[in-house]
Formats: C-alpha cells, structure tokens, sequence
C-alpha cells in the first residue's frame, strides 16, 4: 500500500520533501477523497480516490491547485493535476476504505509541515452563487433527449464545490434559467442590476455564470454489421464559466473545460440526466471529472480574495451586515467600509471602484450570516450608507 501510495503521490506533479525544517510546524489533516468504479477496475478508482484526498488534504494545508489539460486533435489526453505547496507531506496513512455501489471512498491522513506562506484571507469563506449553466445549443441535445442537461450539470458543480470545503462555499441558485450571452461576450456588457439581484437573493458575495457551447456526436464507433453490438457514440462536451464580485460587478476569473466520451446509450434512449445511470456511464464520469477539477481551479482562483459584504442596516451607530459565522467572522473582529464607485475611461467605459473610507468597525453581535458592528472606539461614521462594502481586516499570520 505504501508503494501505492507514492505512485500516486508522485503522480501529482508535487514535491515531498521528507525532511524537517526549522521553519515549519507538524500537523495532521485527514481528508476522504471520492471515485467512480468503472468496469470493476477498482485499482483505477483507487488511485483516483486517493488523489482526490491527497489533494483536498494540501489545498487545506496552503497549497494552491491548478489543472493542465492537454488536447491533441480534440481528445482529452492528459489531465495533470499540479500542486504549488507551502507544505510538505512526511507521512501518509490510510484510515478506511469503503465501496457503496460504484462510489469508493478512501479516507487517508497525512502529516503535513505546512509553512506560513499563506494569505492570510484564506482562513475567511466567500459565498458563491453557482447559477443555472445555459445551453447554447439545443438541437445538439436531441441525442438522447438530454434537455435538462445544464440543470443537472449546475446541480453537479455545486455538489463538486460543496464537497471540496475549502475557502469558497456554493449556494445553490441554478432553480432559474438566466441568459448570460452578454457576460461571454467581448464587449463586457455586463448588467450589474442582474449580479446584484442574484447576489442579494442568494446573501452570496461573488457569482458564477456557465453556459454549455457543445455537445456534438461523432458517428457511429461500432460496426454497422454487427448488429448483436450496442450502439455507441464519441461525444464532445465544453462548458465556459466566469466569476463575479458581486458588490463590485468585477470579473474576477474565466475558464473553459473540454472533453471526449463514449455516449454508451441507443440512438433512441431517452435518457435521465439526474439518474445514475447518467452520471455512471463515461460520458457522465467525463463531467463529474471537468467538475471536479474545476471545483479546485475555483477554490485556487478564490482562496485569497477579500472576504467581503454589505451594510444592510443602520441604526444608530449600530450596523447590520450580511456576514458571520459561516464566513469565518468571530466577536471583535475588524471591518473596513469603502463606498463603491466607478471611473469612467477615454473610451466611455465604466469601471468599478471601490473609495476606501478610513472607518473601521468592530463585529459586537454575531449570527451564522449576519452580524451587528458598531464603530472601534465609538468613533462617528460620516457618510456611512447602505450597501456600502464592508471587508474583513485580516492579520499577516
């Protein structure tokens, strides 16, 4: 198990460096990683579920995560995952190993020296609304009758973030279609009024926005004449997705994923996207993959944004602001207020801006999303509005 285990390891582009410094400080985390048993090849599985763990186990210890996916004439060849670590494994232990149908489970722990080159902004959580992907192309989708695809895939992206439980938390927001042409187009004429809402709606602080743009089959793979076969189809998928700031209307992080799977099914199977039979078969293994990796690309992209919210109540000199618990916030905690603001450019393009005021107040009450902070050394708040941004002040570590 353990010559298992350093093949995996070292299957991940990270660099073990079994040795103790001075500078670094021991400590264990324990993370389950999760995997798909296709054709009872539970040794593929296996290594896919410990490298899902060994992942999750160094992003939590500082690392930072990001996906090298090579394509060579269209198909997938390679999907790397490579580890930039502030932290350094020294042992790796396997705690349990389960199998409920074809989900395996590998529990492992690990010791870590994780050194202090974080940012400090990691510690805090940022919601995010994961919102319905929208499919571009619709007749692409007749091919098993698969309609509801970006339903099932949004649904899918929120389960791959929430298992990750890093510094990025999904809200689920895909119930209601939302047209996102104009966030992939060129000319960047967002609608700050739709963020906003879906922000507000969802107390999220940043948004994520997708669309589907393919879903092609390639011809038949089997032998027309061999009539005893099942039906088999090469089939192309490719999604897009961006993130907003949704105080700022920014956008912060834009990305897209490809790949190419056998669509096992008949010509004419309808088939259910919410069905394990889906989700199972290689084409659905093939999204669950993208979304997977795109869960740690996100959590990357995201680990060292500011954690930030808005006043949504005055009284007096007490303010009400949509973060708490559940972000990281703690009793006596600092808060900085800056108005938003825009710059307009030569061209007549407006841009966000934030006006750092020199207020600053402190977390008094606190609640799993909400807090009341009063201002530090019952100072005045001049100028002091709702919707006004809030930030949390973190300390260098």
């Amino acid at each position: 198990m353990k010559a298992f285990l350093a093949s995996v390891f070292a299957g991940l582009g990270a660099t073990a460096l079994l040795t103790f410094s001075s500078f670094t400080a021991a400590q264990w985390y324990e993370a389950t990683g999760h995997a798909q048993v296709n054709s009872n090849d539970i040794g593929a599985a296996k290594s896919a579920a410990i490298k899902d763990a060994i992942t999750q186990a160094m992003v939590f210890s500082g690392a930072r995560v990001t996906s090298v996916q090579t394509l060579v004439d269209g198909v997938l060849t390679q999907d790397q995952l490579k580890i930039s670590s502030h932290g350094e494994i020294q042992k790796i232990e396997l705690i349990s190993e389960q199998r409920h149908n074809e989900q395996l489970a590998v529990t492992l722990r690990l010791d870590i020296f994780a050194q202090t080159e974080q940012c400090p902004q990691s510690n805090f959580k940022k919601f995010i609304a994961v919102t319905q992907s929208q499919l571009n192309n619709r007749e692409q989708a007749r091919l098993g009758q698969i309609f509801d695809i970006n339903k099932a895939v949004s649904k899918n992206i929120y389960t791959a973030l929430l298992k990750s439980k890093m510094s990025a938390v999904p809200v689920a927001y895909y119930n209601n279609a939302i047209n996102v042409d104009k966030y992939f187009t060129q000319q960047h004429d967002y609608s700050n009024s739709q963020l906003e809402d879906i922000a507000t709606r969802s107390n999220a602080q940043y948004v994520l926005l997708s669309q589907i743009t393919n879903l092609s089959a390639s011809d038949k793979l089997n032998n027309d004449y061999a009539f005893w076969q099942d039906e088999s189809y090469q089939r192309s998928y490719q999604i897009e997705l961006t993130l907003f700031d949704g105080t700022t209307y920014e956008q912060l992080w834009q990305n897209s994923y490809q790949s190419q799977a056998i669509w096992p099914f008949a010509k004419t199977d309808i088939i259910d996207v919410h069905s394990q039979r889906f989700w199972q078969s290689p084409f659905g293994q093939s999204i669950s993959d993208i979304n997977q990796t795109l869960s740690y690309d996100l959590q990357a992209a995201m680990a060292c944004l500011p954690t930030q919210g808005k006043i949504m109540h005055r009284e007096d000199d007490k303010l009400v602001i949509n973060l708490g618990k559940a972000h990281g916030l703690t009793k006596g905690q600092l808060l900085s207020i800056a108005h938003h603001d825009y710059l307009t450019d030569a061209m007549g393009n407006r841009m966000p801006h934030k006006v750092i005021t020199l207020n600053s107040i402190r977390v008094e009450q606190l609640y799993q999303q909400s807090a009341i902070a009063v201002s530090v050394n019952n100072a005045p708040l001049p100028g002091v509005q709702i919707n006004d941004i809030v930030e949390v002040v973190s300390q260098d570590p």
